[in-house]
């Protein structure tokens, strides 16, 4: 059952991907060959008009081919595509919402996800804003000279800072550090006062702690037509999670934390266990995740191809296909080479595990 909960999530997350490519393109005319889920050879096909669907046999990935795309041509070289209906032949900023159309999709579905599991709640809990409700006894904070009631207004960490509007903001701020000094910016019976602390580690809470606790969260009533701002206001902060983790291994940290299929596999499994919220919660959430990780600027991504797009209309001209061909190539070596490195993080995890 979990072999086919994965599936199913992968089907998901995919299909709604390439069809928001395939629904772009076709909104402004471009001829597309196919649209694929899975790689590797054809299960099923149905040609609808001009557009071919197909299932294949390895349901990892998939694709919409497009008249106008190397791939899609040399694949069809014997199809006649009407005059004007290439993808090439379309103006720059149409070619770019059809790049970012699977983007959008994925976003759409985890706002959907997200919203449907709030109003399925009846409730939301929105995070207290930023102030210490209380201070831990014997706790670094308490030692570091927190007190009741001060008001967070800054937090600097490591030569990084932010002003964090919600407790939660704080926590995701702080989320990573390993014990390095954290200097906050206190307003205190209104002036402001400088607090450094060091946070250290409890056996208790496995991690890293300070010792201040938040006010209690505000729980609002949901309904069917707050309940879109609030699963815009979920994702935002899952999104802000995300970019934080991105941060963080561009800068060489928690390497270890990332996970490909296998992890997704595990990840599948545990969220099963706990029943069909936290499962919908999961598909919502790598929804985003593939959305945000197709943004990057590589070429083998569509914020690469949306880049490439930009750069060649701001210079006039295409970019020389031998140097694409190299771009590209490298791009994908680099991938294959995350992709034997997360796998064999997943497969280490278990193992220790």
């Amino acid at each position: 059952m979990t072999i086919l909960y994965f599936l199913l999530l992968l089907t998901v997350i995919i299909c709604i991907h390439e069809a928001g490519h395939l629904l772009a393109a076709k909104l402004f005319g471009v001829y597309c060959y196919e649209y694929s889920f899975g790689m590797g050879p054809v299960l099923l096909k149905k040609k609808t008009k001009e557009t071919q669907y197909s299932l294949r046999a390895i349901p990892v990935g998939g694709f919409v081919s497009m008249a106008g795309e190397p791939d899609g041509d040399e694949a069809y070289p014997d199809v006649v595509v009407p005059e004007g209906r290439r993808l090439t032949d379309k103006p720059t900023w149409q070619r770019i919402i059809i790049m970012l159309a699977g983007v959008m999709m994925n976003f759409l579905l985890c706002w959907v996800i997200l919203s449907m599991i709030i109003l399925s709640n009846g409730a939301f809990a929105e995070s207290s804003k930023a102030m210490v409700e209380h201070v831990v006894e014997n706790s670094p904070a308490e030692k570091a000279g927190f007190k009741d009631g001060d008001i967070i207004r800054e937090i600097t960490v490591d030569g990084r800072s932010t002003k964090p509007q919600t407790f939660q903001e704080l926590q995701i701020f702080l989320a990573d550090n390993q014990g390095e000094p954290v200097t906050f910016a206190l307003e205190r019976n209104q002036e402001l006062v400088s607090v450094t602390v060091t946070p250290e580690y409890s056996k208790e809470f496995g991690g890293y702690w300070i010792g201040i606790q938040a006010p209690d969260y505000n729980v609002v009533k949901v309904n069917f037509l707050n309940c879109w701002y609030y699963g815009a206001k979920e994702m935002g902060l899952i999104a802000k999670l995300m970019f934080d983790a991105i941060r963080q291994l561009l800068t060489g940290k928690n390497l270890n934390q990332l996970s490909g299929p296998v992890g997704i596999y595990s990840a599948t499994e545990e969220s099963v266990s706990y029943g069909l919220t936290s499962y919908l919660f999961l598909i919502a959430e790598l929804s985003l995740n593939v959305g945000l990780f197709n943004l990057l600027p590589l070429p083998i991504l569509d914020g690469g191809q949306v880049v490439m797009t930009l750069g060649e209309a701001i210079a006039g001209k295409k970019l020389n296909p031998k140097v694409k061909l190299a771009i590209m190539g490298a791009c994908w070596i680099l991938l294959i080479g995350l992709m034997l490195f997360v796998t064999w993080n997943d497969i280490s995890k278990i193992v220790i595990h």
